[in-house]
């Protein structure tokens, strides 16, 4: 399996981005996909996921503002990220499956 994410950037407190995350190797439609992400000095953390039957689940530091969503025909997911905060700074892992596997990070950094 390989995930490949990307979209991550600098932006202002108040912008958005939207990430991105290809799958290979894997049935990408009979998993389970999320993203999480790991701030300096701090414990990687769950941000959302989405499951095979599109039933989503949000960190509550990112309810309102982030929405996941996948296309099983192009084995991507996205996070779209609106009104940034500082403390969304942060690599930020794609993952697949309930172990969960993750792939290499994206870097997002918003400043105030």
């Amino acid at each position: 399996v390989q995930l490949q994410a990307s979209g991550g950037g600098l932006v202002q407190a108040g912008g958005s981005l939207r990430l991105s995350c290809v799958a290979f190797g894997t049935m990408f439609s009979g998993n389970l996909m999320g993203w999480y992400r790991q701030a300096p000095g701090k414990q990687r953390e769950l941000v959302a996921t989405i499951s095979t039957g599109y039933a989503t689940n949000y960190a509550d530091s990112v309810k309102g503002r982030f929405t996941i969503s996948r296309d099983n025909a192009k084995n991507t997911v996205y996070l779209q990220m609106d009104s940034l905060k500082p403390e969304d700074t942060a690599v930020y892992y794609c993952s697949i499956g309930v172990l969960p596997y993750y792939g290499q990070g994206t870097q997002v950094t918003v400043s105030s």
